[in-house]
């Protein structure tokens, strides 16, 4: 059985950084997109980023490009996410995911995994 822990979360002042941590277990993730995705209080959960297991490619919403680095250690089977300039409107509910396959676009109706989730919360 698939299980992806996440860890990481904290609150953190405006302008610094936090690193997310996905550890993930119960197969061989070979072929899978891993995903970061967030959902703040009275909003919809949204796409935050992803890696491709097997190759390394990585994709970013608009939101964090050149803030945010999603990156994957094959020998520990996890994945990060280094959050850097961190803004008040990222503060949200980070939720590590993953799916077999090619990344697709930026929905979550398309991942069969998903972590519970880490608070992070930036102050102003």
């Amino acid at each position: 059985q698939v299980q992806l822990i996440e860890s990481g979360g904290g609150l953190v002042q405006a302008g610094g950084s936090l690193r997310l941590s996905c550890a993930a277990s119960g197969r061989t993730f070979s072929g899978y997109i891993m995903g970061w995705f967030r959902q703040a209080p009275g909003k919809e959960r949204e796409f935050v980023a992803a890696v491709g297991w097997s190759i390394g490619n990585t994709y970013y919403a608009d939101s964090v490009k050149g803030r945010f680095t999603m990156s994957r250690d094959n020998t520990k089977n996890t994945v990060y996410l280094q959050m850097n300039s961190l803004k008040p409107e990222d503060t949200a509910v980070y939720y590590c995911a993953s799916k077999r396959g090619y990344f697709g676009g930026y929905s979550d109706t398309t991942y069969d995994y998903w972590g519970q989730g880490t608070q992070v919360t930036v102050s102003s």
